[in-house]
């Protein structure tokens, strides 16, 4: 199968914005970015975030939309064609990917449950004793327990068979479908719950704590950092994902404006969300005598113990706590069909596999390590550890290592530009290679170093010196290690290795006239290609 004829491709526009929208609307924009804003300045720090908006995340959406359009694979295919040497960086994003499904999945289950449970009010007047001692029964002390919870475990791995169905139709009817549907219903949802959180007493008080601005933690570096931060957190760009969705992209899409749309869209819904959860947290603290910021917390902790405590106080509450569980996970679930595309891609590109071959095996690997892992009294503490430590040293690693070795050593910045520039509205030239080449780099390595002292300074999160090695410090070693392993197996005869020359275009002629880009057949980028794509 030809590689540029025979992959598949979105049927619109529309439809991949439906995918891509889904893809950065995650958990991270309901229980991150209000907590994160709050902490950082409040209303100020929406300076800091529109910066780092613009500087880091729309550049970093351009390059990952830019690699995967103009060299149509996942990770380790689009790298290969730009270098043998530059393959590793696409198997370590693959599986970077890999392993966020088997972890952010277990979250998604649990948001079932709660949306269940919030009818009755099930948790009863502890809702931190519930989640931890009932619902999870956790087990702090050990590697892993081998204690299944049957309801949860059973509920995991419906979940992953509802998603690995989806999966199997394809980018088209499968995901373009579901995400159509599921992307409006997650807004309208949140609107709704939005909505009434407004008109709760108290609803003042917790907007006035979130946008409340101190402008002096703009002097503070952190409080920038934190902004970068949460973008790319937010937008997941770096490792794959973005890179993905853009090489089933049509050749001729206007690929810039479509990461602004993307971009605005993702942080429109976490102003909205910060809107939402402070005027729910308003009023549990009028409700209890508190300050607004003594209930504020953070992901798991504000989903799963904050919120049901406040879905109890209020009116409606069991309604309105059945909307909000329901819409976390419509947002986890969308977000989990880009998640899993990047290794069922990838595994189609290197062994030639028919999709619902690649669906089956590596789905099918990835549910299988999720629902033997999660489901268990030593979950929490396994899916906290995961996403530490693949934050740090696969997400930020990879996404710093990529944009200097590939960037940078391989020249493709210009390239990248030049080709953005040929199909897109919003030219790059100027602005970008400096946001991209200089200023992310720069942040990336910053909050790299910081939290790998942190990490080996201080036990992450008071855990054993063992659940660290296994599921930490074990599991960062391990992916780059299968990484290098991959890059080193044989490509299917099928796949074709040299890049798609019609993907490249003279800015100068027609948009019905391309100019072809010579890449040699090898995978390495010729000199042609170096010095600015003239063939």
């Amino acid at each position: 199968m030809s590689t540029t004829t025979g992959r598949e491709v979105w049927s619109s526009r529309t439809v991949f914005l439906a995918a891509a929208i889904g893809s950065a609307i995650g958990l991270g924009n309901i229980w991150r970015f209000p907590y994160i804003a709050y902490e950082n300045g409040g209303g100020s720090f929406l300076v800091p975030y529109v910066i780092a908006l613009v500087t880091g995340g729309v550049s970093m959406l351009f390059f990952d939309y830019a690699i995967g359009h103009r060299f149509r694979g996942a990770p380790p295919l689009a790298f290969r064609r730009i270098s043998r040497r530059a393959e590793m960086f696409g198997w370590v994003q693959t599986l970077v990917t890999f392993f966020i499904a088997v972890y952010y999945m277990a979250i998604l289950a649990w948001s079932a449950f709660y949306a269940y449970y919030s009818l009755t009010l099930a948790w009863g007047d502890d809702p931190e004793a519930f989640f931890v001692k009932e619902f999870l029964q956790v087990d702090g002390s050990r590697v892993f327990s081998a204690g299944y919870l049957p309801s949860l475990t059973i509920g995991l791995a419906l979940i992953w068979l509802a998603l690995l169905y989806v999966m199997s139709h394809g980018v088209e009817r499968g995901v373009g479908k579901v995400s159509k549907v599921a992307v409006p219903l997650l807004i309208v949802l949140f609107l709704a719950i939005t909505v009434r959180a407004l008109f709760l007493p108290g609803a003042a008080a917790g907007l006035d704590t979130l946008f409340t601005p101190d402008w002096s933690a703009l002097l503070k570096p952190s409080v920038w950092m934190a902004g970068y931060g949460q973008i790319f957190y937010s937008l997941a760009v770096g490792f794959g994902i973005m890179l993905t969705q853009a090489s089933y992209l049509k050749r001729r899409t206007d690929v810039t404006t479509t990461a602004w749309t993307v971009a605005f869209a993702n942080s429109s819904f976490e102003v909205l969300a910060g809107i939402g959860v402070f005027s729910v947290l308003g009023y549990m603290a009028t409700t209890s005598g508190q300050e607004v910021g003594d209930v504020v917390s953070s992901g798991i902790g504000l989903a799963f113990i904050a919120f049901p405590k406040i879905i109890s106080l209020m009116p409606g509450g069991p309604l309105f706590g059945a909307l909000f569980f329901g819409s976390l996970f419509l947002a986890g679930f969308t977000s989990m069909f880009s998640i899993i595309e990047v290794p069922i891609s990838a595994a189609m590109d290197k062994f030639g596999w028919a999709r619902r071959k690649a669906v089956m095996v590596v789905g099918g690997l990835a549910g299988a390590i999720s629902v033997a892992l999660l489901p268990t009294t030593t979950g929490l503490a396994t899916l906290d550890i995961m996403d530490k430590f693949i934050n740090v040293f696969g997400i930020v690693m990879i996404a710093l290592v990529t944009l200097l070795v590939v960037g940078w050593g391989m020249k493709m910045f210009p390239v990248l530009s030049r080709h953005l520039d040929a199909i897109s509205t919003i030219r790059t030239r100027g602005w970008w290679v400096a946001a991209v080449g200089v200023l992310t780099p720069f942040v990336l390595a910053v909050t790299l170093v910081g939290d790998t002292r942190e990490l080996l300074t201080n036990p992450y999160g008071g855990y054993t010196t063992g659940q660290l090695l296994v599921f930490g410090w074990g599991l960062a070693l391990l992916i780059w290690v299968v990484g290098f392993v991959m890059s080193r197996l044989p490509w299917a005869k099928k796949t074709e290795l040299q890049a798609p020359v019609e993907y490249d275009f003279d800015v100068d002629r027609p948009a019905d006239q391309p100019h072809p880009v010579a890449v040699d057949v090898r995978g390495e980028s010729s000199e042609e290609l170096t010095e600015g794509g003239r063939a």
